[in-house]
């Protein structure tokens, strides 16, 4: 039998574990990003120049409003939803679905971002931008073992998915906006 002790430290070693290994892959994006040699040549879907960044653009924009429906699905699902009421047993369903979706749609992006510029920190936004993009990966694999693993405090799959919706959020902003706007971000 375990005591007390033992079992409040059994999740929190647990989210320590899941919170290293997401750090090490977030770590890993950025060495790799700033060790690799850019290739600015590199196409994605065959494009390439400012028709690759149109269509990265177009897909981020895609991906921004897969967030919102994750937020808006995970908000249902905790009960958070004014008069929403308690969710029907699809909508967790549609909410891995959607997130599912939305990760894939971000792959071609990040791929062709880690190889045409790699991490730069040649202004504010792009050095936002790059750290932004390591660490939402490392934010997603953290969401994933939480997923998997039980017992772990109620907050935790909140304050993870929280943190991928904002990662998500300042990538948009940082790079599809800036191009929606003219190659340039809007004053606030």
């Amino acid at each position: 039998m375990t005591s007390p002790g033992t079992a409040a430290r059994v999740p929190a070693l647990r989210i320590a574990v899941i919170a290293l290994i997401a750090a090490a892959v977030a770590v890993a994006l950025y060495i790799y990003g700033r060790e690799h040699t850019p290739d600015y040549y590199v196409t994605i879907f065959g494009r390439s120049g400012e028709d690759a960044i149109a269509l990265k653009s177009l897909l981020a924009t895609v991906v921004l409003g897969l967030a919102v429906v994750q937020v808006a699905l995970a908000l249902w699902i905790y009960q958070k939803l004014p008069l929403a009421g308690r969710a029907p047993k699809p909508v967790g369903i549609v909410h891995r679905t959607v997130g599912i979706a939305a990760v894939i749609i971000t792959l071609p992006i990040a791929v062709h971002c880690l190889l045409a510029y790699g991490v730069q920190f040649s202004s504010l936004r792009v050095g936002i931008h790059s750290i932004a993009g390591c660490f939402f990966y490392g934010a997603f694999v953290a969401k994933l073992g939480f997923v998997h693993t039980r017992k772990l405090p109620g907050w935790v799959l909140p304050v993870t998915g929280g943190l991928l919706a904002v990662t998500i959020a300042v990538l948009w902003y940082s790079s599809s906006l800036w191009y929606y706007n003219g190659f340039s971000l809007p004053s606030l």
